[in-house]
């Protein structure tokens, strides 16, 4: 009894673009032809094809399955390799259900990257936008620092920066930038990695002044001004 390429590929539940695939890489070698040319297939290539589909299926690649032909070691080496890859895959997929769950339970922190929990679902869509942005170009200590501090509750200072409307008089920004510098400086003093963070980067400054001119009207920038210009003067007068 033979088979054609296509009936051994029908047999082996594959394709006979598979097979002949493994025919080019040496995988599994071509049989005998008939007189009129066509291959025919024995119960040899049929056995041979399913133990490369069942070595596949299991998630062995292609490359290394010669390999583990040369020696009993050389097959074991390549399997425990491949556990510890699935072990991985399992423990990162683990993870990411993990968010899902969190996520399902509050929508809005599809908008932030990974690592933020539920205290940060009700940012605005501004902050959770910023925080997108500060996780492309902060470092890990300055995320880390990012992170807790989302977790402290809202002052009145920072809501009224939050509701502060594009036509709040200079009066009134100028105050709020007052209000928000004391807290700015405490933040900075509990987190270092906070003050250059965003030059972790080669283009991080840009980036984060480009998004925050896009983010905030203009009272609010004009507050972000202002609060740079007495941070400024803070750091100049306290040189010796």
């Amino acid at each position: 009894m033979a088979w054609s390429t296509r009936e051994l590929a029908d047999l082996a539940g594959t394709t006979l673009k598979t097979v002949r695939h493994y025919h080019r890489i040496g995988l599994l070698d071509e049989p005998e032809r008939a007189a009129n040319g066509y291959k025919q297939y024995q119960i040899s290539h049929l056995i041979r094809l399913l133990r490369i589909r069942r070595l596949v299926d299991l998630g062995v690649a292609l490359s290394d399955i010669a390999t583990m032909e040369e020696s009993d070691e050389h097959a074991e080496q390549a399997l425990r390799t491949l556990d510890a890859e699935l072990a991985t895959s399992i423990e990162r997929q683990q993870r990411m259900r993990d968010e899902l769950a969190v996520i399902l339970r509050h929508r809005n922190l599809v908008d932030l990257p990974p690592g933020f929990d539920k205290t940060a679902a009700d940012l605005s869509a501004a902050d959770r936008s910023l925080l997108l942005l500060y996780s492309r170009v902060f470092g890990h200590s300055a995320m880390a620092a990012v992170r807790e501090l989302v977790t402290v509750p809202c002052t009145s200072v920072d809501k009224q920066f939050e509701t502060l409307p594009a036509d709040a008089s200079a009066d009134t920004r100028q105050q709020l930038a007052e209000r928000l510098v004391p807290e700015i400086l405490v933040q900075y003093r509990q987190h270092p990695s906070l003050k250059d963070a965003a030059v972790q980067t080669p283009q991080g400054k840009s980036v984060v002044v480009q998004g925050l001119v896009e983010l905030y009207n203009p009272a609010q920038l004009d507050v972000l001004r202002r609060v740079n210009a007495l941070l400024k003067a803070d750091a100049e007068s306290s040189q010796p």
